[in-house]
């Protein structure tokens, strides 16, 4: 009896070690970070579980069936770049899409667009004649020779380069960002240095789905833009992109989906033209129909706090990079524009910079530069804004390179023009920056909501 006890135990403790040993070897591998796994993507945007398993069950209906068999066949590269294209994704955070980042379109060169845009920008002029004439004026020669006061890693690019686009998605993985609020003007519209863009929309959403990466729209204040043309171009971009996965809409504490639209230099059009779109009250309002939205207007004067009230916007964001240039992007009245959203039922997006110059472009303008610090200036913007525990956080820019604010991979540059760099740093220092912060960001969320 004493041995059968001693047999049971020895095989006890046997069967303990082997579960003890198995489990460290299942602790050995990487999580699975992939973004369909994310926390962030299934609360935002519940139908990719869904789409997921309606795809698995699609294959088992059809198990057997010759066609499907030839259809993989015909595929099988298409796989093969899927999986290596999930297997970097996995080496990325899941993308946080409570932060956004603005993102310009309106590069061209040679090879794309037939000559240089927008890095040929011109130097502008001061308003005032007599201080205009003692700062020079012309157009810069790119490649070498750029509109920017730090040099692009991948060079004078176009924006339609495919190739180019790719890049941009990875780099915004490496931020974990979770959307692109892309400028946007109406078609045949565009900025006053620029050309067209909306023709390149399909692409942008198109490689940001293959990243994981949502899309939203940046309206610009383009020629013409009242209540009437802006229920026609948000009818126009919901019925022409609004079907695609990389369209980005967020479920609002009322249960609806909807599209989210940045309104820039919203205050342009006075509060009763706006409410004629945005107030349920209004009888041509967009309210309640196919194309309501959540519209999000830009606070630059503390006045326009109540202006964007009574408008009817669902929110406001400060865009601008440089602390202190105007009352909403001032970090130390953050947190008295929450306690006024909040007040209100209105979103609050406070936009974080990691500095800011654009005396390429405006040479007198030094007064509004913000040295990057080392990256120290960007991570204090991104300190005050959780501060005031935000609903989204907006980052200025990924690649607006005339102001500066780009936190695109730059390079040190020689050339005849002196350009800035990162250094000491590496070139990814502030897609390494915003990730943290996106995790950061995301803990605080979480805290937030219990």
């Amino acid at each position: 009896m004493a041995r059968l006890k001693r047999k049971s135990c020895i095989t006890f403790i046997g069967l303990a070690l082997l579960v003890f040993i198995i489990t460290l070897v299942l602790r050995s591998f990487p999580p699975d970070d992939s973004p369909l796994g994310s926390p962030f993507g299934v609360e935002l945007f519940p139908d990719v579980r869904g789409v997921v398993q309606n795809d698995v069950q699609i294959k088992r209906d059809n198990k057997g069936d010759a066609k499907l068999d030839q259809t993989k066949m015909n595929d099988s590269s298409k796989s093969e770049k899927d999986a290596k294209l999930e297997a970097v994704l996995r080496k990325f955070s899941p993308p946080n899409y409570f932060l956004h980042a603005f993102y310009y379109t309106w590069y061209g060169n040679p090879k794309f667009d037939g000559k240089y845009i927008h890095w040929n920008h011109p130097q502008l002029p001061h308003w005032d004649s007599k201080v205009a004439q003692g700062y020079p004026q012309g157009r810069y020669s790119p490649p070498d020779d750029v509109g920017a006061n730090f040099y692009p890693a991948l060079g004078a690019y176009s924006s339609k380069d495919p190739s180019v686009i790719e890049a941009h998605m990875q780099q915004l993985r490496t931020a974990a960002i979770g959307v692109v609020a892309v400028s946007w003007y109406p078609p045949g519209m565009k900025d006053d240095n620029g050309e067209p863009t909306d023709d390149m929309v399909p692409l942008l959403l198109d490689v940001a789905h293959k990243y994981y990466i949502k899309v939203a729209f940046h309206i610009e204040p383009y020629k013409g833009r009242d209540e009437t043309s802006m229920f026609a171009h948000v009818k126009y971009i919901i019925e022409k992109y609004g079907e695609h996965p990389a369209f980005f809409r967020y479920r609002t504490n009322t249960g609806k989906v909807l599209p989210l639209f940045y309104v820039y230099d919203s205050y342009l059009l006075n509060s009763e033209q706006w409410g004629k779109l945005l107030k349920h009250t209004e009888s041509n309002s967009i309210r309640d129909t196919p194309y309501d939205a959540i519209f999000i207007a830009l606070l630059v004067e503390e006045k326009h706090k109540r202006d964007i009230l009574t408008a009817g916007f669902d929110g406001l964001y400060t865009y601008f990079a440089t602390n202190g240039f105007s009352y909403g992007s001032t970090h130390r009245n953050w947190e008295s524009i929450k306690t006024f959203c909040e007040d209100n039922n209105l979103i609050f997006i406070p936009s974080v910079g990691p500095g800011y110059i654009d005396t390429s472009i405006r040479p007198w303008n030094f007064k509004n530069t913000r040295n990057r610090i080392n990256g120290k200036y960007y991570e204090t913007a991104l300190s005050a804004a959780l501060e005031a525990r935000p609903d989204f956080i907006s980052i200025t820019s990924f690649n607006e390179w005339h102001e500066g604010t780009q936190i695109e991979m730059a390079v040190p540059k020689p050339a005849q023009t002196v350009y800035l760099d990162y250094l000491p740093n590496r070139p990814a220092v502030y897609l390494e920056i915003t990730c943290k912060w996106a995790a950061i960001f995301g803990g605080e969320r979480s805290r937030w909501q219990d």
